[in-house]
């Protein structure tokens, strides 16, 4: 095959698109090799915000208003039906798709019945919890049974890989282009006005909590026991970036509301999210891509979840699992608070997603796969 090689980039989230975006980014730099199709399969503001801050025009648009529904059985139903369409209209050499979301599960059962080879970036993260996290362990799972090309962030994604029998010729380590972003964002003279409302000598905390399985019972005793964090520790400030869903809005409301070192905001574009996370004293989150990051950023993080994927981090000491029980995730940020030496040594563990080269490594990787074919 001789370029320019056609590839499709298919995403549904904001953490989607921030994963691809590195690779997006360099094929654009190289039109002569590369022609780019992106295809949106989303509609949140979120993740509109998300498109305009890293300038990308979406060449395929599928209509979300018929995918709306919370029901992942419609989702992934009408997901194939729409997307079978923009396959035919596109006519890719090649897909690629990042991660876990329920896009990435349709966009490999497209790309077989097509027979167009599939790129997964973020191949063989595993907790080996069938419903735990619900649905993303099956999703990579089975994006995983359809790929061609595996971009493993580590050994261990790689491991995993060659366990299940997946062939070991087309599974790469690369890293994770989490950290390609980073690399890429961290600004020394950064300034925000949240920043300056919080005194020079007050430590943050900052906290995003987003999964549906923590909405309810869940959040409610993580936000409470923030806020008794907050309380008793007269120098510590929380922000807490918003995720828009209903339920979580008024819960945080709620029970963080109308406390002046506890800063609700909307959430941040990934630029200025990084960089007040690099300012901050303590992450908590109970995402996945905080977990890559926060290692590259120097900041210990504490997982709001009972089991993690990204096993690596927690394993060299960056990461700590404290799930949502109110009195592991208070005794974990005292400990942070109080105890420089364990302080230390979990903002210097090693960073274990790679050197922030990942989507460098991919794109040699693909041009050689597509020249040979």
């Amino acid at each position: 095959m001789q370029p320019p090689y056609k590839v499709m980039f298919l995403f549904g989230t904001r953490a989607e698109v921030l994963k691809l975006a590195p690779i997006i980014n360099l094929m654009h730099r190289d039109t002569g090799t590369w022609q780019t199709v992106l295809v949106s399969t989303g509609d949140s503001q979120l993740l509109n915000d998300t498109l305009a801050y890293l300038n990308f025009k979406i060449d395929f648009s599928v209509d979300a208003s018929n995918i709306a529904s919370t029901n992942e059985v419609e989702l992934l139903s009408q997901l194939l039906h729409n997307l079978n369409n923009v396959i035919n209209a596109g006519q890719p050499d090649m897909i690629l798709v990042a991660g876990d979301a329920t896009t990435s599960l349709a966009a490999s059962l497209i790309s077989f019945y097509h027979h167009i080879s599939l790129g997964h970036v973020e191949a063989g993260l595993r907790t080996y919890e069938r419903y735990s996290p619900f649905p993303d362990e099956m999703h990579r799972r089975l994006t995983d049974n359809l790929a061609d090309l595996y971009f493993a962030p580590t050994t261990r994604a790689r491991d995993n890989l060659l366990q299940e029998h997946h062939p070991a010729k087309r599974i790469y380590v690369t890293g994770n282009t989490s950290i390609d972003n980073v690399n890429h964002t961290l600004q020394g003279d950064f300034t925000h006005p949240l920043l300056q409302k919080i005194p020079e000598n007050h430590r943050i905390l900052l906290m995003t909590m987003r999964r549906k399985d923590n909405i309810g019972s869940p959040m409610k005793r993580v936000f409470h026991t923030m806020r008794d964090i907050v309380e008793t520790n007269s120098n510590v400030d929380l922000i807490f970036p918003i995720y828009p869903y209903p339920e979580e809005v008024s819960l945080a409301n709620e029970i963080l509301g109308d406390h002046e070192r506890i800063h609700l905001i909307e959430p941040l574009n990934h630029h200025d999210f990084l960089n007040i996370a690099a300012r901050s004293t303590i992450l908590l989150t109970d995402s996945g891509g905080l977990q890559e990051e926060a290692p590259a950023l120097h900041r210990p993080l504490l997982l709001l979840r009972d089991e993690t994927e990204r096993q690596e981090a927690v394993s060299l000491g960056g990461v700590k699992i404290v799930g949502t029980d109110p009195t592991t995730i208070q005794q974990a940020v005292f400990e942070l608070l109080n105890d420089e030496k364990k302080y230390r040594q979990m903002e210097q563990a090693e960073v274990p997603f790679g050197d922030g080269h990942a989507s460098e490594k991919i794109l040699k990787i693909i041009a050689k796969y597509l020249q040979l074919k």
